[in-house]
């Protein structure tokens, strides 16, 4: 612990750094982070107390991408867990769509922005159909791993005290094959991050990625420079705040093995 602690050290010694060096390069589209912070602070957390200190842009770019953030991820990882969990107990069925599955998953969700943008138009559904399509692989994938290779043992302990099919996937498949499950869903928070800024990068009129795109064609690189940033938090808040979760819905999981 106190070894990691320390790493955290070089933090402020690399943000020196990365000023000094920038300062005395004097480059355009490098500004050094002590203008991107306070740029980062005019753009979103100067507001008044009554809005938590987040200003009128923040209330129309932060709310809409978290909002469609969380709506598609959401979306993604429960469809993924119910057609994994299917596919990963029927045998035939995984070998029917298994091969359809790996194609699909093989195509770059941004290479399918255009088809996006003509099926639903821009706005929230064009990137709500991004967020989905990008995040529900590896939930998909990891979930049916996880139901295909639970133990038998398991399996045969349910049909002994007489399990109904509910009761089973309860009981039985969901917890065994939750640790496959919760890697998948880490996997897909950052996905959902990414995908959630190529969608507003393309075609959207409001959010974090438009906000970067109008600064860039204003040149105002620091506030470009800004989102970069502000992205990066989020990245690691949304990890952390996951992380957390699956410590906690997990306990079981880690009590067990340390005993094993």
């Amino acid at each position: 612990m106190i070894r990691r602690l320390a790493w955290y050290w070089l933090l402020p010694v690399a943000a020196l750094a990365w000023e000094l060096a920038t300062r005395s390069a004097q480059a355009a589209y490098f500004p050094p982070p002590s203008r991107i912070a306070v740029r980062l602070h005019e753009m979103w957390f100067s507001g008044p107390l009554t809005q938590a200190f987040l200003t009128d842009e923040a209330v129309a770019d932060l709310l809409p991408s978290l909002g469609r953030l969380f709506a598609g991820w959401a979306m993604a990882c429960a469809a993924g867990v119910v057609i994994g969990v299917a596919l990963g107990r029927s045998h035939r069925l995984s070998a029917l769509v298994e091969p359809l599955l790996h194609f699909g998953r093989s195509v770059p969700p941004a290479t399918l922005l255009p088809l996006f943008l003509v099926l639903f138009q821009i706005g929230t559904p064009m990137e709500l159909a991004s967020i989905v399509y990008g995040v529900i692989w590896p939930v998909l994938i990891n979930s049916m791993d996880g139901a295909r290779h639970i133990d038998r043992q398991y399996i045969e302990t349910s049909a002994v005290y007489r399990l109904d099919p509910w009761q089973r996937l309860t009981r039985v498949i969901l917890p065994a094959a939750s640790p496959k499950i919760f890697a998948g869903l880490r996997l897909s928070v950052s996905l959902a991050l990414i995908m959630m800024i190529i969608s507003e990068l393309v075609g959207s009129s409001e959010g974090i990625g438009h906000r970067m795109l109008e600064a860039q064609s204003q040149f105002d690189i620091p506030a470009m420079w800004a989102g970069i940033v502000l992205l990066g938090l989020l990245g690691i808040a949304l990890n952390a705040a996951f992380l957390g979760a699956e410590r906690t819905v997990l306990a079981w999981h880690r009590g067990a093995r340390t005993t094993g």
